[in-house]
């Protein structure tokens, strides 16, 4: 186990295998806590619904984390927008980019939209992936003035482009993307309650390829995703 994960498991009562496969469980599929503790139960593990949502809420972070330190290069042209989903019954706005060949580029939670929550995710973005060609956004004043903060304060030459067609084209395959609809498909049905959407959206990347594996070996989404605890 990883060290970082050893930390935020203080007792093993469980094998940490029947844990990572819980919480894989939940940020996979279309599941309630109910369905995992019913089905694990099946298996001859029992187990409360409410273990798996903490477990889900300490392992899944640290897993997020190891990703994006073994994620593959994106490319340097973005499409950006954000949606609302609720989080412990409030809404909240998701932020996400996509590059044009559909591969997820960051993500990011906020209470508001607004040109400090634009500005914070394209800043962080930026910091793990470089600095873009282009920006592919909606009409968005925040969006845009974020933007323009950008390349005012740092001097890149960022190209600007705005679609008001943009969530059609993220939502329809690459050159867009389907996954941004799925994440907040899945956010609903699980209403997130203080869950962030970390878990969720990394099992999207494995599924799409964006783990760097040495040597090219092949393996599954599972695997790949209980790669990253050790």
């Amino acid at each position: 186990m990883i060290e970082a994960l050893r930390k935020v498991i203080q007792r093993l009562h469980y094998p940490l295998e029947v844990m990572l496969v819980c919480v894989r469980w939940y940020a996979a599929y279309p599941l309630s806590l109910r369905d995992s503790e019913e089905m694990m139960a099946e298996r001859g593990v029992f187990i409360d619904h409410a273990t798996v949502h903490r477990w889900s809420i300490k392992i899944l972070p640290v897993l997020a984390a190891v990703f994006r330190r073994r994620k593959r290069p994106v490319g340097m042209s973005w499409r950006m927008d954000e949606t609302h989903i609720k989080v412990g019954g409030q809404w909240k706005y998701l932020y996400r980019a996509v590059d044009h060949d559909g591969q997820t580029i960051d993500f990011l939670l906020r209470a508001h939209r607004d040109y400090a929550a634009a500005r914070c995710f394209f800043e962080c973005a930026i910091e793990r992936h470089g600095v873009p060609k282009t920006i592919t956004i909606d009409k968005s004043g925040a969006n845009t003035a974020a933007i323009e903060g950008l390349r005012a304060d740092s001097g890149a030459g960022i190209g600007l482009r705005q679609s008001k067609y943009i969530n059609n084209l993220r939502r329809a395959g690459p050159p867009g993307d389907q996954t941004h609809r799925a994440t907040h498909a899945r956010v609903q049905v699980l209403s997130l309650r203080e869950h962030p959407p970390c878990g969720i959206e990394t099992m999207h990347m494995i599924k799409k390829g964006q783990l760097d594996r040495p040597n090219a070996q092949a393996s599954t989404a599972a695997s790949q995703f209980y790669s990253l605890a050790f």
